[in-house]
């Protein structure tokens, strides 16, 4: 039930967002002004306590990322993303070695690219296996 819920929740998220850049790309909607002003607030509020959970502890390790065995060094990857996307204009990860991409793919649950496919910039967004539609379900309700 618990993945159900989970898939539910990251399904509304990603809709979310994928109107919100909709949106955005309607430079000429008369609700864009009003969109900024409403989701703007919201969404720098979202990051600022995503953020705030992955503010370095004394040892300067992150609390979230780390675990009993492996402990995880700031600046994490949830604070490497956020300046790459909020302070370097989201060109930071053009940047990148291979590697770099590789790693956090890897770090963020996301399969390796395949070796064929030109070297894309890593968006964050985690592409999985959909039945039907974008966002649907994945596996059913029977789970």
């Amino acid at each position: 039930m618990d993945e159900i819920l989970g898939q539910v929740l990251r399904n509304a998220v990603w809709e979310r967002l994928d109107m919100l850049a909709e949106l955005a790309n309607e430079t000429d909607s008369p609700a864009l002004l009003s969109a900024a002003r409403s989701e703007l607030p919201r969404l720098t509020e979202g990051w600022r306590v995503m953020l705030s959970a992955h503010e370095p502890d004394e040892r300067g390790d992150c609390p979230t990322c780390s675990t009993r065995w492996h402990r995880c060094k700031a600046p994490c990857s949830v604070w490497q993303v956020a300046h790459d996307h909020l302070v370097a204009g989201g060109l930071a990860h053009f940047q990148d070695s291979r590697r770099t991409r590789r790693l956090r793919r890897a770090s963020a649950g996301m399969p390796p690219a395949p070796r064929s496919a030109p070297s894309v910039p890593d968006t964050g967004r985690r592409a999985t296996a959909q039945p039907s539609g974008k966002h649907a379900l994945v596996g059913g309700a029977g789970r």
